[in-house]
C-alpha cells in the first residue's frame, strides 16, 4: 500500500467536490464523452514547466530542445514550438514530426548513437542546429557523408562522464558501462580527430547522465567534468561555442522532490560562472519534466477478482497503453474519478487484459470501486503513449489537450482497420 501528500500534476489535476478534475474539465465527462482508455494534457501544465526553465535561463544565450521521445504528439510539439522551443531528437522521424509541427530546422539537435547515413544526409539537408556524436564511428562516417554533400556537419562530442545519476539502471546513461557517448578519458583525442576531419565543424560539447533525476548534485558533479574538458579541449586551440548539459530532470511520481528547473539552472549557472564560462551558449534538453506531469490517464475498472493471494482490479488501459510499469516497475499514482460510497475499500494490484503476468499498472493498491467506475493513472504525459503499441492487436488510445474548459481532441481512438492498413496478405 502507499500514501500520497501532494498529487501529482497539481495545481492543474485537483480534486473540487470529490471530482477529479484537469484544469477546469472534470474528467468524468471527458471518460462519458470520449470512452476509455484515454490520454489527457493539460496545456497550462506543459507551459508553467516551460517556463521555469525560461526562468532559470533568462539573460543567457541558451536554446531550450524539448526531448520528443518523451512524447512526441504534433500536437505538443506545436504548443512548445509557438513557445519558443527547439527540439532534440533521436531518428529522421523524430526531425520530421518536429518540422510537421511548426520547429525551425536550426533549432534542432540530432542525438542518439545509431544514426544512419540516410538520416545524417536528411539532417544535413535540412540544416539542424547541432549533431550530438556518439562514437569515433560515428564521426568519421558523418564526416564522409558531409564531404559527399559538399556540406559542414556542426557538432558536439557526447562526453560519458561517468556520474552516478542515482536512477533506474534502465535510464541512466552517464555511466562506463552505459552505450552512450565516449568515455571521458577518450573525449580530448576524439576532439582532435573531430578537428582535424573534412566535413566537420566542432560548435560543442553534449554530456546527458540519466532520465529522473531527482537530486542536484549528480548534475554538478558532471558540470565540473565537462568544464575541466572545456578548459582542456580549448587549450588545444579548438574553440566551443556552446555547452549542452542534456536533460533528465525528474517529476513528482510518488514522493519524490526533485528540484525545479529553475533552481537547478540556477545551481549550475552560478558554478558555469564561477568558472568563467557563463557567457557560452546553453543548450538543455528537458523531456520527461516538461509533460509528464501534464497527462493523465483515464481507465475504467472491468472486474474486480479475488484471488488466493490478491485482489485484482482488471480495467482497460494496459502495458502497451502505459508500458512503464512493466518495463521499469515504476509507480504511477492511480485514484478513481469521484468517490464511490457503495464500495468497500480493498487493496488491489490495479492490471490490464493484456496476456502477460507483467501487465499492472499498479501494485498494492487500496481502492474503493466497483466495475464501471473510472480510474486516473497519474504523471502519464511521459513515456506512455510514445512508448505504446499494439500487443494483442490494441489500438493505441483516444488523446485530448485541455485548455482551461476546453478540450481539443489530438488523435483519434485507433481503429482495428488502421492497425491492419500496411499488411499484405498473400
Amino acid at each position: 500500500m502507499s500514501t500520497i501528500t501532494t498529487l501529482p500534476g497539481a495545481p492543474f489535476l485537483h480534486q473540487e467536490n470529490g471530482q477529479l478534475f484537469l484544469e477546469g474539465v472534470r474528467l468524468a465527462d471527458l471518460a462519458a464523452q470520449y470512452g476509455t482508455p484515454l490520454f489527457a494534457y493539460s496545456k497550462a501544465s506543459i507551459l508553467a514547466a516551460l517556463s521555469a526553465y525560461q526562468k532559470g535561463l533568462a539573460g543567457r544565450k541558451a536554446l531550450i530542445c524539448y526531448a520528443l521521445k518523451a512524447n512526441s504528439h504534433l500536437a505538443i510539439l506545436q504548443l512548445l514550438a509557438k513557445a519558443g522551443c527547439g527540439f532534440d531528437t533521436v531518428s529522421q522521424g523524430e526531425i520530421m514530426r518536429a518540422l510537421k509541427a511548426g520547429a525551425a530546422a536550426d533549432k534542432i539537435v540530432f542525438s542518439g548513437v545509431g544514426k544512419t547515413r540516410a538520416e545524417m544526409r536528411y539532417a544535413l539537408e535540412v540544416g539542424i542546429h547541432c549533431f550530438n556524436v556518439e562514437s569515433i564511428a560515428e564521426l568519421h562516417v558523418l564526416s564522409e557523408v558531409a564531404t559527399d554533400m559538399g556540406k559542414t556537419a556542426p557538432i558536439s562530442i557526447r562526453v560519458n562522464p561517468n556520474v552516478d545519476a542515482k536512477t533506474h539502471p534502465y535510464i541512466s546513461t552517464g555511466l562506463k558501462a552505459n552505450k552512450f557517448g565516449i568515455a571521458h578519458e577518450e573525449a580530448l583525442a576524439t576532439y582532435e580527430l573531430a578537428a582535424s576531419l573534412p566535413g566537420i565543424a566542432v560548435k560543442g560539447i553534449d554530456c546527458h547522465i540519466g532520465s529522473q533525476i531527482t537530486q542536484i548534485a549528480p548534475y554538478l558533479e558532471a558540470v565540473d567534468k565537462v568544464l575541466d574538458l572545456v578548459a582542456a579541449i580549448e587549450a588545444k586551440g579548438i574553440t566551443l561555442e556552446h555547452i549542452d548539459f542534456g536533460g533528465g530532470l525528474g517529476i513528482q511520481y510518488k514522493d519524490e522532490t526533485p528540484p525545479a528547473a529553475d533552481a537547478l539552472w540556477a545551481a549550475i549557472l552560478a558554478k558555469c560562472d564561477a568558472r568563467g564560462y557563463g557567457e557560452r551558449g546553453f543548450v538543455v534538453e528537458p523531456g520527461r519534466s516538461l509533460v509528464g506531469n501534464a497527462g493523465v490517464c483515464l481507465t475504467e475498472v472491468q472486474y474486480l477478482k479475488q484471488g488466493e493471494e490478491k485482489n485484482f482490479c482488471i480495467v482497460d488501459a494496459a502495458m502497451n497503453d502505459l508500458p512503464r510499469p512493466a518495463m521499469y516497475e515504476a509507480y504511477h499514482h492511480i485514484l478513481p474519478l469521484q468517490a464511490n460510497a457503495g464500495a468497500a475499500l480493498a487493496v488491489y494490484d490495479v492490471v490490464g487484459p493484456v496476456c502477460e503476468s507483467g501487465d499492472w499498472l499498479g501494485r498494492e493498491r487500496s481502492l474503493a470501486v466497483q466495475a464501471g467506475d473510472v480510474l486516473a493513472v497519474c504523471s502519464a504525459g511521459a513515456y506512455c503513449m510514445s512508448m505504446a503499441s499494439n500487443y494483442n492487436t490494441r489500438g493505441r488510445a483516444v488523446e485530448v489537450l485541455v485548455d482551461g474548459k476546453a478540450v481539443h481532441i489530438i488523435r483519434q481512438r485507433e481503429s482495428y482497420a488502421a492497425q491492419m492498413a500496411g499488411e499484405i496478405l498473400l
